[in-house]
């Protein structure tokens, strides 16, 4: 009884040890950044102006990296299963933030805290 036990427990490990299978054209983590700096410039773009179409400045992004619609949608599942995609996002930060360094002082204005409370008076 006990080795069926450890059977099943050894077969349950084993079996979930991963979530997604690695993608046969996996993005590399630079790649991947790269990318998802410029969606977030496209989707400022579309924003700012509404009438522009969100799709075509998407397929524009993926086609100047020469990278798959299904290749990129596969690397960012894998990339977010396995639990990396906080430091795609933060390298991509970076990105931005050297492609345009006034933004820099913006970021930092906003992430700071709000110490100034006013006086509650009763």
């Amino acid at each position: 009884m006990r080795k069926v036990i450890a059977l099943f427990i050894f077969l349950f490990l084993v079996s979930c040890s991963e979530y997604v299978d690695k993608p046969k054209n996996l993005l590399d983590k630079n790649t991947m950044s790269e990318i998802m700096a410029d969606l977030a410039i496209n989707d400022q773009v579309t924003t700012t102006f509404q009438n522009k179409n969100l799709e075509s400045g998407t397929r524009y992004i993926l086609e100047t990296h020469n990278v798959k619609a299904d290749d990129f949608v596969e690397s960012y599942k894998y990339y977010v299963a396995k639990g990396k995609m906080g430091k795609i996002v933060d390298n991509a930060m970076e990105i931005l933030l050297e492609k345009d360094p006034k933004a820099k002082s913006f970021v930092e204005s906003k992430s700071k805290p709000n110490t100034k409370f006013p006086k509650l008076e009763r």
